[in-house]
């Protein structure tokens, strides 16, 4: 028997769409940034649709695993598709639960009241849990949000990811495109619904473990992850010129455009985000996998932004917390002041994110492929 490597053929990456992923990304930040100052109130919100740069993660992922893994089901088992994903994700995920609990004690405040009565034993056991992404119950929440990751808020989207990535593997990769589309369909029927008659006219929620917010999370993570496995096996996709700055546009527009419709027009919010999610993320993910990039510039800046886009998006909330505390404790203005301290913190979170990449992320992942990814196989004759 010799020992061989395991790995997959590499594929061409969709450079348009990586750097799509980091544009969306960094909205998130601001998007956080800027709620400190709304008081919880969702219809004064600045970039007051950034929550949705979620759903267009779920659905870039789905493209983007349909890609990777639907014409390599003969080459790989249930358990090797597994590894890859856990390779993929985990590290950063265990990451984002150390720097939270590292910087927990930091973000004591009247917005955060159990942070001040919660011990060390208790915070490193929920660190510790964080690193399985298991997710808590009410009855454990450390910090008075009711996170189901309350070290690390934006973990939640990662349960509902792997949830999606065992629902592919076991499921929906054996579904022919007429089945899958139909259950896109009824997917979207279900999105439509809950935005049209819910009780808040938007997408909002879903990273507490009880059954509102459950309902919410998975009615966010159906249509988007699996149309977008649906829209890679397709293959319609848009060839134009300036694509990526002009999805980059597309992207930067839709998550901030202000709430429609106010508290006495709900379903015209509910509308938007039907619209935004079912129609235009599907046509922008159409055009970035369509189209090319051929300034070297571009190609480096996608590059970049592509590579940082998950380390940000899981590392930057712990700073997060900690500027919503001195906001609210210190009554903050929006105002110049309060939004540079924001800048700061969106480039530190930029450079976090690099420095976890390089020094973190990009070595272990290269040790666990070669540790993991390996098989045995009998010698040819």
């Amino acid at each position: 028997m010799t020992k061989t490597t395991g790995y997959l053929e590499s594929k061409n990456h969709y450079e348009i769409l990586d750097g799509l992923r980091g544009v969306a990304s960094i909205m998130v930040v601001a998007f956080h940034v800027l709620e400190s100052y709304t008081g919880g109130n969702r219809f004064v919100q600045i970039i007051n649709h950034g929550y949705l740069a979620v759903d267009f993660f779920f659905l870039l992922s789905g493209f983007v695993v349909a890609y990777a893994y639907d014409d390599r089901w003969g080459k790989m088992t249930l358990w090797d598709f597994c590894k890859r994903r856990l390779i993929r994700l985990q590290p950063m995920i265990i990451m984002g639960s150390i720097i939270g609990a590292a910087l927990f004690y930091l973000q004591t405040s009247g917005i955060f009241p159990l942070i001040s009565e919660t011990s060390v034993w208790k915070m490193l056991l929920v660190m510790v849990i964080g690193f399985t992404l298991v997710p808590l119950p009410v009855s454990m929440d450390i910090r008075g949000w009711q996170e189901m990751h309350p070290l690390n808020g934006p973990a939640w989207s990662l349960f509902f990811e792997y949830i999606a990535n065992l629902l592919y593997a076991l499921v929906i990769r054996k579904l022919s495109k007429k089945v899958l589309a139909v259950l896109v369909f009824l997917f979207a029927c279900l999105l439509i619904h809950y935005l049209l008659m819910g009780p808040t006219g938007d997408l909002i929620g879903g990273w507490t473990l009880n059954e509102e917010q459950l309902n919410i999370g998975f009615t966010r993570l159906l249509f988007p992850f699996f149309a977008g496995v649906l829209l890679c096996r397709m293959g319609k996709m848009i060839r134009i010129k300036g694509a990526f700055w002009l999805c980059s546009l597309m992207v930067v527009i839709i998550l901030s455009v202000p709430r429609i419709g106010g508290g006495s027009h709900l379903w015209m919010n509910g509308l938007y985000e039907s619209f935004a999610i079912i129609i235009l993320f599907p046509l922008i993910i159409s055009i970035g996998a369509g189209s090319e990039i051929k300034n070297r510039s571009s190609i480096k800046a996608c590059k970049f932004l592509g590579d940082i886009s998950y380390p940000l998006y899981i590392t930057h909330y712990p700073l997060i917390y900690i500027y919503t505390a001195w906001v609210a404790d210190n009554n903050i203005p929006l105002g110049g002041h309060g939004l540079l301290v924001g800048l700061t913190l969106l480039i530190g979170s930029v450079c976090i994110a690099y420095a976890c990449l390089k020094l973190y992320d990009e070595p272990v992942r290269e040790y666990l492929k070669r540790r993991f990814l390996r098989k045995r196989v009998g010698n040819e004759k």
